[in-house]
């Protein structure tokens, strides 16, 4: 099973000195019947597009939270064996644990896929996103267009062998 952890790029860093992404439970997004209800497509390629958004969202939160830490978004696209990763049957009904599961015990870097991240010029929109977070949780129209800006920015695809130009 693919899943999508979000991270920031510190914690791509840590995953690179250690080997693994995290102790677990770790948190990610994959294609779960909830979000194949939610997205409503049979298409595996959007529904997959689908849950890398949800993680760079939630990665967004991340960054949100650490004020240090540099201002672009970063994914870890990874393989699990089945049953490894699963979904809150009760989090289905929440719209923002949409695809969300939790992956038991840590996953080697190793085992990544690919790693997603944005390019140095998302850097702008993604730092005024993070700021905004608080004020969109909370109702407001113009901070979540600014939330939805950073959304405007695709994620570039990076092999593992250049995740030590990344975090550089």
């Amino acid at each position: 099973m693919r899943v999508y952890v979000p991270l920031t790029l510190p914690g791509l860093a840590q995953a690179h000195r250690t080997g693994t992404l995290g102790s677990g439970p770790l948190t990610a997004y994959a294609v779960t019947p909830g979000l194949r209800e939610w997205y409503v497509s049979d298409d595996i390629e959007e529904l997959e597009y689908a849950a890398l958004s949800r993680a760079a969202a939630a990665s967004l939160r991340l960054l949100a939270a650490d004020p240090a830490a540099a201002r672009r978004r970063v994914v870890v696209a990874v393989d699990v064996p089945d049953g490894a990763a699963t979904a809150d049957p009760d989090g289905g009904l929440d719209p923002d644990s949409v695809g969300e599961v939790r992956v038991a015990g840590p996953v080697p870097l190793s085992k990544a896929a690919a790693v997603h991240a944005d390019s140095d010029e998302a850097e702008p929109d993604v730092t005024a996103a993070a700021a905004a977070l608080g004020a969109a949780d909370m109702g407001d129209d113009d901070a979540q267009f600014t939330v939805d800006g950073a959304e405007d920015h695709e994620l570039l695809w990076y092999g593992l062998q250049e995740v030590p130009h990344l975090i550089g």
